[in-house]
């Protein structure tokens, strides 16, 4: 029986801990249904606030989901792998295939909620692009979703004198996206900077990605240049982050 004293974790928190090391294990395996709140007062002879506080941890970690009615199981859901400079090559976008197909090769991956307008560029975003204060871009933003799941969303931000009036303002911008697009205008992408920050989502987030309570979200801002270093696109990400995992590889 877990029991805290001193500077010992929360009683709670061991039982957490249980549960968790039997899930990476694999005696939990993924669909699996997790023991209870009455399970766990018994095994642990706890009261249910704990045992409810114990699995209201694993919740927010995105490692169980619970299920109105029937229970709570390990999370069948395996993260995407974001392999980022495999992503971005010419050769993939230059034959014609989308960025985001290379997150799942598999295919199930696809967008909706796809908006596009033009608007003066906020400071950030002109600051990113090299572009005077409110000069206008193109915006573009969508959200991608896996097998019906939320995943992703994006908004790129073009100059308006390189999109608008093309393709890139269309909602379907054709085979290998934007930046197939800015090739043909000689505008090809050559070069790709990228930040990343992890923070808790807004309310709007929260509901667009359908996210569990305490599951953070990742922050990705990419910029695109050509081979003379201009900035072609801007493009703000935010991702559900428990449902991916980061990769980029690096010569020594």
């Amino acid at each position: 029986m877990p029991t805290s004293e001193n500077d010992s974790p929360p009683v709670y928190r061991e039982i957490a801990e249980d549960v968790r090391a039997a899930i990476a294990s694999g005696r939990l395996a993924d669909g699996d249904r997790v023991p209870g709140e009455n399970d766990l007062m018994k095994q642990y002879g706890v009261a249910r606030a704990t045992a409810r506080q114990a699995l209201s941890v694993l919740i927010n970690e995105g490692i169980v989901v619970a299920i109105r009615g029937s229970g709570v199981y390990v999370r069948t859901f395996r993260p995407l792998r974001r392999h980022g400079p495999r992503r971005l090559s010419r050769e993939l976008w230059g034959a014609g295939r989308a960025i985001w197909q290379a997150d799942s090769p598999e295919g199930g991956f696809e967008t909706d909620s796809v908006a596009v307008d033009e608007i003066a560029a906020p400071a950030y975003v002109a600051r990113a692009l090299g572009l005077a204060d409110e000069a206008p871009v193109v915006r573009r933003h969508r959200r991608y979703r896996l097998d019906e799941r939320p995943m992703q969303l994006a908004t790129s931000y073009l100059p308006a004198k390189l999109a608008a009036g093309t393709a890139i303002a269309d909602h379907e911008t054709g085979p290998g996206g934007i930046y197939a697009r800015l090739a043909e205008q000689g505008h090809a992408p050559a070069h790709f900077t990228e930040e990343i920050r992890v923070r808790m989502p807004t309310p709007e987030e929260l509901r667009a990605l359908r996210l569990s309570a305490g599951t953070p979200v990742l922050d990705v801002l990419r910029t695109a240049l050509t081979a003379a270093h201009a900035a072609v696109e801007f493009n703000e990400m935010t991702l559900d982050g428990s449902a991916y995992v980061l990769q980029y590889d690096f010569d020594a």
